[in-house]
């Protein structure tokens, strides 16, 4: 990999700071909270590729690890992360980079594309958070799937069609090189 630049690094924060605004947009439901944190996740993979979208989600876990309160209700440490909602935040990386990498198959990506790279990572993020979810409360698969997922899943077609109208737009303006 080659060495980031001091615009990429700029991009790389932002995204990073973006995600930890969207943690305080926030809805509290239990056991799994309703934020914009996806919203910025995506945009992070869609906009700045594999390596520096999930650099982005990083970055915010690991704010959140030494302590800052960036997570959603203002919540931070290690022990989230072994929590309920851990696999959530772990899921934000992984996300980002296989959305990145999707991103970075096409040159020429229409409207569409960027709704089914969307689709597709918080089907990834669904996976990772409702497997931690349903091993941490001990609740079961359907349960987990029940509380971590369906009452999301309006929010979460929402926030993938924003930010797929929002990427293509964006997308062109940054210049990562």
């Amino acid at each position: 990999m080659s060495k980031i630049n001091i615009r990429q690094m700029t991009l790389i924060s932002l995204f990073a700071a973006l995600t930890a605004v969207g943690a305080f947009i926030s809805i509290p439901l239990y056991p799994v909270p309703l934020t914009l944190q996806t919203l910025f996740t995506l945009l992070a993979a869609m906009t700045l590729g594999s390596v520096m979208g999930a650099s982005s989600q990083i970055i915010y876990v690991l704010l959140g690890v030494i302590g800052l309160p960036v997570f959603a209700g203002f919540k931070a440490g290690i022990g989230i992360l072994f929590g309920p909602t851990g696999g959530f935040l772990l899921g934000f990386i992984v996300c980002a980079f296989i959305v990145g990498k999707i991103m970075e198959l096409k040159n020429e990506k229409n409207i569409f594309y960027y709704l089914g790279a969307g689709l597709i990572g918080t089907i990834i993020l669904y996976i990772i958070g409702i497997t931690q979810l349903s091993l941490v409360t001990g609740i079961g698969i359907k349960k987990a799937i029940a509380v971590g997922m369906l009452p999301f899943l309006p929010g979460d077609i929402l926030k993938i069609i924003a930010v797929s109208f929002i990427a293509s737009k964006l997308k062109p303006i940054i210049e990562l090189k």
